[in-house]
């Protein structure tokens, strides 16, 4: 099937809008069917049917709800095909015409065990396969529900909401900003750069590169360094693996705020950078983007830290880890401390361009600093637990979230472009801190379990509720000033 295929449906959807509900459903099916999910061009489909959604044949809410509903019930289906069938699907068809997939599936289960079915959704090439490979291998179903489900709700986001934006984009006619594309482009190329500088400064700084061994040469020379590298070098790791990568961050982090802090505060070089960001986002606004990034800044908000920091810690605590969990509670709440009370020192005002502004001052940006500070810990006790040069795959993923909750604040004309460069030199500086810290209480690692999955399912409950609960209140609080 190809896109000229599509297109007749498309129309015919485009034609008859009241069926877009059923298509969503329908496609997030079959894409999480077994083997069906190669076969049909899924996240084609997705794109083109959230499009029609978007122009306004329906709500995000119900496209969301429909390609929820679709993803689990498909994956369900190959679950229990999968315990139905056992080792003898391979001799089945459609199953039968693939067998490396149903082999390289297997593989990636045995490796990931149960938590392939989470990490699956999001790998294309396994995707349509994990579900039935879980059934086969005697997955606990009760189990697998609860991966299906907690998985989906991430997956129906990502797959829908392109799609949808692009459709409401077009029938609504919006006006980008002058020069948006050659600004997307820049900031899109200084974001790869940074990704490539970060990746290769954990790759070269890795305990086997000649970079590592060089640094560990010249510090076990003397007493003080050589106690220093021994006392925080990671026990698990034969020889102990000491956090280089981490410490070089965190003095090149705390480095760069300073030089920042100082910047803004006794120079104007950043007062004509920040207006020009600050007045390029006033032109980006439109009524119809404001209720998805009031949402992403939401996920950022204090209030809402100080209710998921607690069921992560609580959970390393009733697991066992509670050097984790002290570690990260206390980098929570010197986060919190360390970025009102730079606050205060700095004293530097917001833009005052919303209707009802934050009363604490502009930098750094909380938001941004307790957003890196959580999703930057979060990633980097995953990431420990996998290879070496695996890492930035989470890295990658984790900076998503801190990357969107940044731009929403500058989006929604709360802070300057340089609080939010602040807030994020300080949340890493902070997340480095801590690892370098934890290192040495490095014993054991930290596995994935049912319970970690329902803190997950608890933690995805209670932003829902946050957000569902104080949407209306943010959007009215986020409006501009309109013009005089």
């Amino acid at each position: 099937m190809n896109a000229s295929d599509i297109q007749p449906l498309i129309e015919g959807l485009q034609a008859h809008q009241g069926w877009v509900a059923f298509a969503i459903f329908i496609v997030s099916f079959v894409e999480s069917l077994a083997i069906a999910g190669v076969i049909v061009p899924g996240v084609m489909l997705l794109f083109m049917v959230a499009a029609v959604a978007g122009g306004g044949a329906l709500s995000l809410e119900a496209a969301l709800i429909c390609a929820f509903a679709g993803a689990v019930l498909g994956d369900g289906i190959s679950f229990f095909i999968g315990r139905y069938f056992k080792a003898s699907i391979a001799q089945v068809w459609p199953v039968s015409r693939y067998p490396k997939l149903l082999h390289n599936g297997q593989t990636f289960f045995e490796k990931h065990g149960g938590k392939s079915v989470l990490i699956g959704r999001f790998v294309g090439p396994v995707r349509p396969i994990l579900p039935l490979i879980a059934g086969m291998l005697d997955m606990s179903p009760k189990r697998f529900l609860l991966f299906n489900v907690v998985s989906a709700i991430g997956w129906a986001p990502v797959y829908i909401l392109p799609g949808y934006l692009v459709g409401a984009s077009v029938s609504l006619d919006i006006e980008l900003p002058p020069h948006f594309y050659p600004v997307l482009l820049t900031a899109l190329g200084i974001l790869s750069v940074t990704y490539l500088l970060f990746v290769r400064l954990q790759w070269g700084l890795h305990p086997q590169s000649d970079s590592y061994n060089y640094i560990k040469q010249v510090l076990m020379r003397y007493d003080v360094s050589q106690k220093l590298w021994t006392g925080l070098s990671n026990r698990r790791v034969a020889g102990g693996e000491f956090p280089l990568p981490s410490l070089i961050l965190a003095l090149a982090t705390l480095t760069l705020f300073i030089l920042l802090a100082q910047a803004v505060s006794y120079t104007q070089w950043f007062e004509s950078f920040n207006q020009q960001a600050s007045d390029f986002f006033v032109l980006l606004r439109n009524p119809f983007y404001d209720p998805a990034v009031v949402i992403i800044t939401m996920i950022g908000d204090p209030k809402l830290l100080y209710i998921s920091v607690p069921i992560f810690v609580s959970l390393l605590f009733f697991r066992g880890y509670y050097a984790a969990a002290i570690h990260i509670a206390v980098a929570g709440i010197a986060t919190s401390l360390v970025t009102h009370g730079l606050k205060d020192y700095f004293a530097i005002a917001r833009p005052d361009l919303v209707v009802s502004a934050p009363l604490s001052a502009a930098f750094p940006s909380g938001h941004t600093s307790g957003a890196v500070f959580f999703f930057g810990l979060l990633a980097a006790f995953i990431a420990q637990e996998m290879e070496q040069k695996k890492r930035w795959v989470i890295y990658s993923l984790f900076s998503v979230p801190m990357l969107l909750i940044g731009l929403s604040r500058l989006y929604l004309g709360v802070h300057w472009a340089s609080d939010v460069l602040g807030g994020m030199l300080l949340g890493l500086c902070i997340c480095a801190i801590t690892r370098v810290s934890y290192s040495r209480y490095d014993r054991q690692a930290i596995s994935v379990d049912i319970f970690t999955l329902l803190a997950v399912a608890l933690w995805l409950v209670a932003v829902t509720v946050y957000v569902w609960t104080g949407l209306p209140e943010a959007i009215a609080r986020y409006q501009m000033i309109p013009a005089p």
